[in-house]
């Protein structure tokens, strides 16, 4: 039985860590500039998004690349914007509130597959892309929307499910990888035929939205050709993507150490669908199976660690490895917690974390 203290205990580690990185923030700065730090990358796109729409700034060139952004973060924005001026900082509040909720659902999720809550929510609190979480990215409304879903779906509320993951398909492409592994889950259930339209319902939002960029440039798949236009991600097969990779992670350029991240990501995610497919988890295997294809068939390795922070059934691993094991947890946040304070404090000063 899923008690309180559950709760409880992940919502003090997700608004402990969040006060520690105000903290550590704040440190020689004044509290007007501690937003500012968080103004960086994406944080830009989506806001133009929420501000100007998919046309982008007027008073700049325009950007091939704002397609690539699925909706439902911008909407949510645009909507927060009425009561926080500040668009950085009304990111910075869905972030910390879907950010809750998602942490109350992932140790909900590993109690009860009778792990440790607060180890799964402290395993990804500690990851060394974590900063995504707390900034104004997609990642935080992502994960409240999708493990609430994958909770729902457990517990055989399928209208519920379904709903959740319609509108984690708003946020993220990843919607549709999370719907892919709902529908697995639904026949391994064996569940009854009359109940299986509501596993549609998540396809909505993606066809909805390529129907919308249909209707402004007569182009179905604006979102896949603005990933290529705007970040050269086009297909490659899997050797072709990991020697690119390597050879950029090897050389002496600016990104190099960017891309050994990569390189370490790309290993993580086969390695945790292995695990997986070993664990016969079969609808969970299919959920990172179908991102880790995506990732790694890319013309280049590019933000795979940061969308390892998505793989919920490896934060449920973790946890109930180290429940068994409690000194695993110990060696995890030794090696992975200072790392994740470098990629923060990189990730604030403006340089690419991921």
């Amino acid at each position: 039985m899923i008690t309180s203290s559950v709760h409880r205990d992940a919502l003090l580690l997700w608004f402990g860590s969040r006060a520690g990185i105000l903290v550590a923030t704040l440190l020689g700065v004044v509290l007007g500039e501690y937003v500012d730090k968080w103004r960086q990358w994406d944080v830009v796109l989506f806001t133009t998004i929420a501000e100007y729409g998919y046309e982008g700034d007027p008073g700049k060139p325009p950007d091939p690349g704002l397609p690539a952004f699925f909706p439902g973060l911008s909407l949510l924005l645009r909507l927060v914007h009425l009561v926080v001026p500040d668009w950085t900082a009304a990111g910075l509040l869905i972030s910390l509130v879907a950010g809750a909720v998602a942490m109350v659902a992932l140790a909900r999720l590993a109690e009860m597959e009778g792990a440790s809550g607060w180890m799964a929510v402290l395993a990804l609190l500690l990851f060394p892309t974590a900063v995504f979480l707390a900034a104004g990215y997609s990642e935080s409304l992502f994960l409240a929307l999708a493990i609430p879903a994958w909770l729902a779906a457990r517990q055989d509320r399928w209208p519920q499910a379904a709903l959740l993951a319609a509108g984690a398909s708003c946020v993220r492409i990843t919607g549709l990888f999370l719907a892919l592994a709902l529908i697995v889950e639904f026949c391994l259930r064996r569940r009854s035929p009359r109940r299986a339209g509501w596993l549609l319902l998540p396809l909505v939002p993606p066809v909805a939205y390529s129907a919308y960029h249909y209707s402004r440039s007569g182009d179905w798949l604006a979102w896949k050709h603005a990933q290529e236009a705007g970040w050269g991600r086009t297909f490659a097969w899997p050797w072709e993507a990991w020697e690119t990779s390597w050879r950029e992670a090897m050389g002496s350029g600016d990104f190099a150490v960017g891309f050994r991240m990569e390189i370490v990501g790309a290993v993580v995610a086969v390695c945790v669908l292995v695990c997986l497919l070993l664990l016969r988890r079969w609808s969970e295997a299919v959920y990172v199976g179908a991102q880790g294809a995506a990732l790694l068939t890319s013309a280049y390795y590019l933000s795979i660690p940061r969308s390892l922070l998505l793989y919920f059934p490896l934060w449920v691993l973790v946890a109930k490895v180290a429940t068994r094991r409690p000194w695993v947890m110990a060696l995890y946040a030794l090696l992975l917690g200072p790392l994740m304070l470098l990629h923060s404090a990189l990730f604030l000063s403006g340089g690419w974390a991921g």
